[in-house]
């Protein structure tokens, strides 16, 4: 839907037009932009803004910026001391005082690390200085912003209407499991004895039996199941709730990727057959792939866990991994299980067959988590800030009016007549015609937010009734015409959607070594590549893989150390790899293939690598 008649303006023209139209710019002390990686735009007025007297209220969203709500006339473009905190994998570290330490400073207004040079650093501060993230004085704990919480209810919006038209009901279970029946599962299946957290004291009084906060729900769900299904008739049963969950996570906790506490949906289901039970499992994992590359621009590859890596208890796991290639390690973005008949043997969740005859229903699960805001983050953003798919941007297009003396109320009604146009092409827009701030402050604050489109108007655009269009992936700019602006930006939005995964796409198949010796596993490996290998399938051979690979990285990272600027990108390598999955897609096996790292004959290509 791209309309070629639009020519996009020259460098030269881009700067010419906006120079053009802020260059008349006054006002009282204003901020300057907020620091970038690159070069700021400021536009700082000399004299005292000529429109001081213009109302406000013309519009319903304009204001004027109370005095000491304004950002910082003399503001340092680096933005001041560092913030955020590193942690391990390429993600911050809280600390116990997370949110004095690691909370960015007043003035801190833009991004100070890039991304390459710093990837801990950068998250840090992108999460932070876009306002997705608050930290929190437990560690591990985070605060979700509007910005990053209204990025979630777009997933939530989509995803819950499609599990709907398959016949899924939401419902709430609590959020404490018995000490029991958790124990009950344990004992069997060892599957978050590790981190579940424990409720041991109301007040000063100590509880009779200790209760967990849920790690998962089965053992709050399938107890219930077994009173609600007695008959065929009362099959299928697809139930999904909409929760937090705690894991006290032993591991360095990353914020959105690996916390906590988490948000997410977790759907269950009982069936009469194994052959409904796995229809639905694939039927799900392929919704999970819709969100990460139809919502959040990002490709994911679709297979099955290893016996090791699957979940306790089940028959079998389904998943979708992402890869973050910056630090070169994959995600677990998001998993679908076919758990058989272990649980409904636990819990005695049974049914009366068409024969009178007694059956065991067959259960699935499956998960999606507020971990798909991190990945889209480390994957799409840049050394400016966020970037913003545009199927999930709480704002998609913001149009910011370039101030004139003796123009304001001309420019911020032609910005509120576009934006209401735009609206009514079922966009989400924002006018910024705020007092107070210039428009390179401006520019760059939106940047760092990741919002899609940019409309710049100016005097000289009302002339010649155009406006200057901005997209935050390319940055690339160009002119349109008012009469043609909604055809335009409602095509952008599909344009930069289908950029953004097409990079990403692109950079990861790049980054997929395809490797039959360890030689060249760990080769690869340390190139923070993820490698697709031959393998036999032995749970023996796969704790080797990771005991083997974590070793031999810690040494590499050592030697480096030891010879500093012989090697270069050592930093971070240590981490053994485990698989990822078996992916669905799989070449042809050649006959008398072996296993890369233990020689026994190969069963399958299975994906590895290090990950969160």
């Amino acid at each position: 839907m791209t309309d070629q008649a639009t020519t996009p303006v020259d460098a030269t023209a881009q700067s010419t037009t906006t120079a053009a139209n802020t260059e008349a710019t006054t006002g009282a002390a204003v901020a300057p932009a907020p620091a970038t990686t690159t070069a700021a735009v400021a536009h700082t007025p000399a004299k005292g803004r000529g429109a001081a007297k213009h109302d406000a209220s013309a519009h319903p969203h304009k204001e004027k910026v109370p005095k000491e709500k304004q950002a910082p006339a003399q503001q340092h473009p680096g933005g001041g001391a560092k913030g955020g905190a590193k942690g391990a994998k390429g993600g911050p570290k809280p600390t116990a005082a997370a949110s004095s330490a690691a909370a960015p400073a007043k003035n801190q207004l833009g991004i100070e690390t890039r991304k390459a040079d710093d990837f801990a650093e950068w998250y840090s501060q992108v999460i932070t200085r876009s306002e997705m993230i608050d930290y929190y004085d437990i560690s591990g704990c985070y605060i979700l912003r509007p910005w990053a919480y209204t990025i979630w209810e777009k997933i939530q919006a989509f995803f819950d209407a499609e599990i709907k038209k398959l016949g899924v009901q939401n419902a709430y279970f609590p959020c404490f499991v018995s000490g029991h029946a958790l124990q009950k599962e344990e004992s069997e299946l060892h599957g978050f004895e590790a981190e579940v957290a424990w409720v041991t004291r109301s007040g000063q009084t100590a509880l009779h039996e200790p209760i967990a906060v849920r790690p998962t729900s089965e053992t709050v769900m399938y107890p219930a199941f077994r009173n609600w299904i007695s008959s065929y008739r009362d099959l299928p049963l697809k139930v999904n709730q909409w929760c937090n969950v705690v894991r006290w996570e032993f591991k360095r906790p990353v914020p959105f990727i690996r916390t906590r506490e988490f948000l997410w949906q977790e759907g269950h289901s009982a069936f009469a057959t194994l052959q409904e039970a796995e229809q639905e499992v694939m039927t799900i994992l392929d919704l999970y792939a819709q969100v990460y590359e139809d919502l959040l621009a990002v490709p994911v590859v679709k297979g099955r866990k290893s016996e090791k890596e699957k979940f306790a208890g089940a028959l079998y796991t389904t998943t979708i991994e992402a890869f973050i290639p910056t630090n070169g390690r994959a995600v677990q973005a998001a998993t679908s299980h076919c758990l058989g008949q272990t649980f409904s043997k636990m819990f005695g969740v049974e049914f009366k067959d068409e024969k009178l005859g007694k059956q065991f229903v067959w259960q699935n699960s499956w998960g999606l988590t507020t971990r798909t805001i991190g990945v889209m983050t480390m994957v799409h953003g840049d050394d400016n800030g966020l970037v913003l798919p545009p199927r999930v941007a709480p704002i998609q297009v913001v149009v910011i009016p370039i101030h004139t003396k003796g123009q304001v109320d001309t420019l911020d009604d032609r910005a509120y007549e576009l934006a209401s146009a735009l609206k009514g092409c079922g966009l989400r827009v924002h006018v910024d015609a705020r007092e107070g701030y210039n428009p390179g402050w401006k520019f760059n604050h939106w940047e760092l937010k990741g919002i899609p489109v940019r409309i710049e108007i100016g005097p000289k655009d009302i002339i010649a009734q155009q406006v200057v269009v901005c997209r935050r992936d390319t940055r690339a700019k160009e002119n349109v015409p008012w009469t043609r602006l909604g055809e335009r930006v409602v095509a952008l939005m599909d344009e930069i959607h289908a950029n953004l995964l097409n990079t990403a796409r692109a950079t990861r198949d790049s980054r997929i070594a395809h490797v039959s010796t360890w030689a060249d596993f760990m080769t690869n490996l340390n190139k923070r590549n993820l490698c697709q290998v031959p393998w036999c399938k032995s749970v023996d051979c796969e704790k080797h893989i990771k005991t083997r690979s974590g070793v031999e990285s810690t040494e590499i990272v050592k030697a480096a150390a030891l010879h500093p600027g012989e090697e270069e990108g050592m930093e971070g390598l240590t981490g053994a790899a485990k698989s990822l999955c078996v992916p669905f897609q799989q070449p042809a096996l050649p006959a008398n293939t072996v296993c890369f790292a233990c020689g026994a004959p190969a069963l399958c290509y299975a994906l590895f690598g290090r990950s969160y």
